[in-house]
């Protein structure tokens, strides 16, 4: 009983403003004094570590789980639940989110530039991208708090994780979406799985306006980004990224940048990290956006990053069509504690790097591609050097925007848009199914003929 008591309190953690620093209440989002974001601290690992256990002690216990059949143990979140706020064992809600694969992508490493690419692909969550990560860990908050109600304002990815949540957890859910402005594949998605799915006339910014009134009103939690359960979730893809590369940090992490919660729970988790001892040395944390969407790369390059500059964000990219994020703060503070930087990159280059990553038979959806695109730029720059090593963080799935490839495909992509001229440098790289008479004859004079003009026509040249 007392080394259950003295773990408890080694766990036990607190809301802190990251501008004025002090504590709030459990369910809170921002803090009523300055109304800045919270964040998660846990004070008792200044003096014996997350549950009283080193770094050592640590990883052998994540490593053992892995051969555990209990259910908390089968979540690649919930088995580093030492670093996570402390949630009763049975108001969990898990559908064995984390868990996700790193591949080498030696093929987008040369036409970067660099000798080893790596990607963790966080689109192989059950709803195929990173946001279940975060909302295991909210979601399993809201519920050992009382909440029957659940929302989010989405561009598509948190409203289909936060449906398939709330659920599994026995929760209302309700989702805000900008009318005509996500995907269809990731809208079936929430109403596949009972959210009460409403398309607002208006963008994403204003559809979290409405919601912010809505929870101010009614007894409904709030499981957007702003919200620090979901960043203490999403910090565990850092953990087992490190895991998998055996504790040696790369030299080089890229994230996309939409809402930049993501960015911001990778450097609180390497942060930790290092403060427990399981890392001597942080990665540099750099962060991609879309040239129609890229709030904090004008803020950084137009003000040193002092005070964010919202946009009118436009881009096919939607899962990053954020143009006021709401964690621009903290991820401004991930990029400079750990020496990264922001790049931004056109419509045209997603698509050519969405293009690239396909080819090496792993997928993304675009908002992912932008890590490519970006680490392209970053090579020029001689920011990323040739020979160290760079990880990619694929935030979703190929499929969660189907249309997006089809049309890449077709070649239609890029109509009527102003980089139709631009586009046409992609030709070489798609793949249109093709029409042919329904004979063994005509299939083989096909082949023949690629073989003639010496064209691997299984690959992007």
């Amino acid at each position: 009983m007392v080394e259950q008591a003295i773990q408890r309190e080694a766990s036990v953690s607190q809301l802190r403003c990251i501008g004025c620093g002090r504590t709030a209440l459990p369910d809170r989002f921002r803090c009523e004094h300055c109304r800045d974001l919270l964040e998660i601290i846990f004070p008792g690992w200044q003096q014996s570590g997350p549950g009283r256990l080193n770094a050592l002690s640590l990883k052998k216990l994540w490593l053992d789980r892995k051969r555990s059949f209990e259910p908390a143990d089968q979540s690649g979140v919930w088995r580093f639940r030492e670093i996570l706020p402390e949630i009763a064992a049975g108001q969990i809600i898990s559908i064995r989110e984390g868990n996700t694969p790193i591949y080498q992508l030696p093929h987008c490493a040369k036409s970067a530039g660099i000798q080893q690419l790596f990607g963790k692909h966080q689109g192989m969550n059950p709803t195929g991208s990173f946001k279940d990560t975060g909302m295991t860990v909210a979601a399993s908050f809201a519920r050992q708090a009382g909440y029957k109600w659940v929302a989010c304002a989405s561009t598509g990815n948190t409203s289909a994780s936060m449906a398939a949540y709330a659920a599994r957890g026995a929760l209302h859910s309700l989702v805000l979406i900008p009318d005509g402005k996500i995907s269809w594949g990731k809208l079936s998605q929430s109403l596949d799985y009972g959210a009460i799915t409403c398309q607002l006339k208006t963008d994403f910014d204003g559809c979290v306006r409405v919601l912010n009134e809505v929870v101010e009103r009614m007894p409904v939690y709030l499981l957007n980004s702003v919200n620090p359960y979901r960043v203490e979730g999403q910090k565990t893809a850092a953990f087992e990224l490190l895991e998998q590369f055996n504790w040696e940090p790369p030299d080089h992490i890229i994230v996309p940048g939409g809402n930049l919660a993501n960015s911001s729970a990778i450097g609180k988790a390497l942060r930790e990290m290092k403060q427990i001892g399981l890392i001597s040395r942080l990665p540099k944390i750099s962060v991609i956006q879309a040239e129609g969407a890229n709030p904090l790369v004008r803020s950084i390059r137009e003000n040193g990053g002092e005070k964010l500059i919202p946009v009118h964000a436009d881009t096919m990219a939607t899962a990053i069509r954020i143009g006021n994020p709401a964690s621009w703060k903290k991820a401004l503070r991930v990029i400079l504690e750990s020496e990264g930087t922001v790049e931004q990159v056109s419509e045209v280059e997603i698509a050519l790097a969405k293009a690239e990553i396909g080819a090496e038979g792993v997928g993304c959806e675009p908002a992912s591609a932008v890590t490519l695109a970006g680490l392209k730029k970053l090579v020029k720059r001689g920011f990323v050097k040739p020979h160290e090593s760079v990880v990619l963080v694929l935030t979703g799935h190929v499929l969660k925007d189907a249309d997006f490839t089809l049309k890449f495909h077709r070649g239609d992509l890029f109509d009527g848009t102003p980089q139709e001229k631009e586009s046409g440098a992609l030709k070489p790289y798609q793949r249109s199914p093709l029409v042919l008479e329904p004979s063994v004859d005509a299939v083989i004079d096909l082949l023949n003929a690629a073989e003639k003009k010496n064209s691997d026509f299984l690959r992007v040249p």
